[in-house]
């Protein structure tokens, strides 16, 4: 197997409007070649995945055989890889599928349960087939997360503000849940009570994720992802924020995730594993 051969890539959610910046960012990659596009939206079947993202024809037309396609890229000379920016009711099954084809799956969708991650990662180690699950591809969202972790040793109270456009199907977000697993890796308990709370609404102080950390979402248009991680002592507020104005800000990410998975022969979750 040559190593010279450029990385063969099917986009899965190629219509959205993440896998119109993962086809155009792999479109200009000279070690990656677009070898399909897959989308379930039946507006886009037959459509120019190149030209939907507004680089010009590719000859790669959007299909909804999600199958089919995976066992072509099974027939290429090269590992192949499969990028996922679809919907949560349907990533744990895309995953599962691809690894069956023996097809490396990055995926950035999130909303699935711990049980279902424990799932693939376990059918991923049996098919020694490397599988990268990220909640965000942003450099500077691991950064934020490597500080919020630095900071968390000093904070007994933190809270978690996560906002995102209203198009996205799952709450909290897999980042900010990622987040809250990361600073409860240490064995700290964060927010010890000093006052019995009432909820007059239900929800009204979110949700409560590992370590008793607060998580609250936003969901609005115009939006489009930032987190905030607020440190609260007395007499002092740290708040750590990152704010996304453009998806372009992902695709670094996203394609050095496609060029370490390759290498890789289980399930490993976060960006700042490979970095």
């Amino acid at each position: 197997m040559s190593s010279q051969l450029p990385i063969p890539v099917l986009v899965n959610g190629a219509a959205g409007k993440m896998g119109r910046e993962v086809v155009k960012a792999i479109a200009q990659q000279q070690d990656m070649t677009l070898l399909g596009a897959v989308d379930r939206n039946p507006a886009h079947d037959g459509q120019d995945a190149g030209e939907l993202a507004g680089i010009g024809p590719l000859e790669v037309p959007i299909t909804n055989q999600f199958e089919p396609m995976l066992a072509m890229l099974a027939q290429e000379k090269q590992l192949g890889v499969m990028v996922d920016f679809t919907h949560p009711d349907s990533v744990y099954d895309n995953i599962r599928s691809a690894i069956a084809y023996g097809i490396r799956p990055v995926v950035g969708t999130t909303g699935l349960s711990p049980q279902q991650i424990n799932e693939l990662a376990d059918f991923a180690d049996k098919a020694s087939t490397g599988c990268l699950m990220v909640p965000n591809f942003s450099i500077g969202m691991v950064l934020l997360q490597q500080a919020a972790v630095q900071a968390s040793q000093y904070f007994d109270h933190v809270e978690i503000i996560e906002l995102h456009h209203n198009q996205k199907a799952d709450a909290p977000s897999g980042t900010a849940l990622q987040t809250a697993q990361l600073l409860a890796e240490f064995g700290k308990s964060f927010n010890p009570p000093t006052v019995q709370e009432t909820e007059k609404l239900p929800g009204a102080r979110g949700s409560l994720a590992d370590a008793d950390i607060r998580i609250h979402s936003v969901r609005l248009p115009g939006l489009i992802a930032h987190q905030e991680v607020i440190f609260g002592a007395p007499g002092q507020i740290y708040t750590l924020r990152h704010d996304t104005s453009d998806r372009s800000c992902y695709m670094p990410g996203v394609l050095l995730a496609i060029r370490k998975v390759t290498q890789l022969k289980a399930l490993v979750y976060g960006l700042e594993k490979i970095l």
